[in-house]
């Protein structure tokens, strides 16, 4: 059974370079520079990027993810409001917190028993408490804003690693993939 890899995010034009679309695009271009036809680090995978908004992501894969054999080989890249921009967590089996995007998924294909990378977008301060937006309009209003060119940096190592996550899953697995990332950090 093969991986498949999706990148959330809300299609058109207008979402890129948005938070709110971080997944969709570092996967985008870890495809680019790492993929060839149906291979992603030279081991066969499915790469979808959903064309629905980010609250109905779970249309898409319904029917791709139709076991929990397919489920435990299912990676979703995402935002995540919960970690500081530059973080990036792998999780399998835990919950969607507030993200309406993972929320879509899990009723779609119906567990929590997949792998997600999780990628920080939050600010935070040096000592690394979180500084997010609360209130449902702050929220919305920062997810769909774009990253700050002071952002950069934070984002091109957190795109470093979401590529090696997803090289070390494909080629070595879910626990391996984790403990390094996560060591790493």
């Amino acid at each position: 059974m093969n991986w498949i890899i999706a990148g959330l995010g809300n299609p058109g034009d207008e979402y890129v370079g948005t938070r709110h679309n971080v997944g969709r695009e570092f996967l985008m271009d870890i495809e680019k520079k790492n993929g060839e036809k149906g291979k992603l680090f030279g081991k066969k995978v499915t790469i979808v990027f959903p064309d629905t908004y980010m609250n109905n992501s779970g249309v898409a894969f319904k029917k791709l993810v139709t076991s929990k054999k397919q489920a435990e080989m299912f990676v979703v890249l995402q935002d995540e409001l919960d970690l500081p921009l530059g973080k990036v967590k792998i999780s399998f089996g835990s919950s969607a917190g507030g993200h309406n995007g993972i929320k879509s998924v899990e009723k779609a294909i119906k567990t929590k028993d997949y792998v997600r990378i999780r990628i920080g977008i939050s600010p935070a301060t040096p000592t690394g408490k979180l500084k997010k937006p609360t209130g449902e309009e702050k929220v919305v209003d920062f997810v769909l804003g774009k990253f700050k060119a002071a952002e950069q940096d934070k984002l091109k190592k957190a795109k470093k690693l979401v590529r090696d996550a997803l090289e070390l899953l494909v080629t070595e697995g879910r626990d391996r993939a984790t403990m390094d990332i996560h060591s790493r950090q």
